[in-house]
């Protein structure tokens, strides 16, 4: 089908790798259809409340080394069940998907390229349902998405978290402590086990495999036992204890989003061993710097290579598809076969046995 006019949004929490995707996409439909490329502003938000922005190959030139996203994010813009503080302070909830599509309509648009992960993407498969013709393109650092290979983000948050490990290593090992460093990580443990790794972590705990903090203290005496008085520590945000504790934020924010809210997680295991070993333990807190900077090279190419397949297909007419890394080539599947699934570390995958052959505790 020929384009002319197109829509794209970024949803969700940003990361490095979504102005590639913008860059991709734009670039494409002018230099190869010569369509207009309409950027959507806020995700869901600016389709909701008509805001927009044209985007040019001028005005994207530069993008390619940015972190974060030129048309801005949300994490709690769903149309279908829209959140908002009404003035006596109650969470009132709207269904503003036919102001959506009515907005998608007047904008003329011939297609929508929603950038996101699960919940985007879950979003923008209930659009199609409606009507509207998408194409979802598939982003984030936890890389828990089903479907791809991997999501752009996560190599860059990965190798944000390595350098973070390589300079608590030389820190830890100067004072003998033991150092904590608390990742992203809701309900898959990917970031951490991938940079646990790769930065000579002795212990690294995901939320697949619920951690007995006494292995988790056996290994730190186990090493001072052996002459090295320090230990490194990974640990995602959403990993929990072996009899189901986990620790969670509560904020007017998260009340918004419906959504429960990982963090303290490294502190909480800071308090519960320091009281059990003589070493000073020290927790550093990764948090957004995980999602901020500069994307790598990875991510840089494959979020250009994603974004110029999803305007392809759309050239195709090949609808209610995200495209998807198969290595080594770039596919389209199904966004009805993604819908609710979270990609977790398998417990038996060859990452967890490769952590333990060399040494690494996983709390079990």
């Amino acid at each position: 089908m020929a384009l002319k006019r197109i829509g794209i949004l970024t949803g969700g929490g940003d990361c490095s790798g979504l102005n590639a995707v913008i860059r991709g996409v734009t670039r494409t439909a002018i230099i190869q259809h010569g369509a207009k490329v309409i950027g959507i502003e806020q995700g869901f938000d600016g389709l909701i409340f008509n805001r927009t922005q044209e985007l040019t190959t001028q005005n994207t030139r530069d993008i390619l080394p940015l972190g974060g996203t030129i048309l801005g994010t949300t994490n709690k813009g769903n149309p279908f069940s829209y959140r908002e503080i009404d003035e006596t302070g109650r969470i009132q909830e709207h269904d503003y998907s036919e102001k959506a599509l009515d907005n998608f309509r007047k904008l003329g648009l011939d297609c929508l390229f929603v950038v996101g992960g699960d919940g985007t993407l879950q979003i923008a498969y209930k659009l199609f349902e409606l009507g509207i013709p998408v194409i979802g393109i598939p982003k984030t650092i936890d890389n828990d998405l089903e479907g791809t290979d991997y999501t752009f983000g996560f190599q860059t948050a990965v190798q944000v978290a390595c350098d973070a490990l390589d300079r608590l290593q030389t820190t830890g090992r100067s004072h003998q402590r033991v150092m904590i460093l608390e990742v992203m990580g809701r309900s898959a443990g990917w970031i951490a086990l991938e940079s646990g790794i790769a930065g000579g972590a002795h212990i690294i705990l995901i939320p697949e495999i619920p951690y007995n903090a006494d292995k988790v203290l056996e290994k730190i005496k186990l090493r001072e036992a052996g002459g090295h008085p320090y230990s490194v520590i990974v640990v995602a945000e959403g990993a929990k204890e072996r009899d189901g504790t986990e620790v969670t934020l509560e904020s007017a924010s998260t009340r918004l989003q419906g959504v429960v809210q990982y963090g303290g997680v490294g502190n909480y295991l800071a308090g519960k061993i320091s009281e059990q070993i003589d070493l000073e333990v020290r927790c550093t807190v990764l948090g957004h710097t995980q999602r901020g900077g500069t994307p790598n090279c990875f991510d840089r190419v494959l979020g250009t290579r994603l974004g110029t397949h999803a305007v392809e297909s759309a050239a195709q007419g090949e609808f209610g598809h995200m495209v998807a890394l198969k290595t080594p080539e770039v596919a389209l599947v199904p966004l009805k076969s993604l819908a609710g699934i979270v990609r977790k570390v398998p417990p038996t995958s060859q990452l967890i046995q490769c952590a333990e052959a060399i040494g690494i505790s996983l709390g079990r």
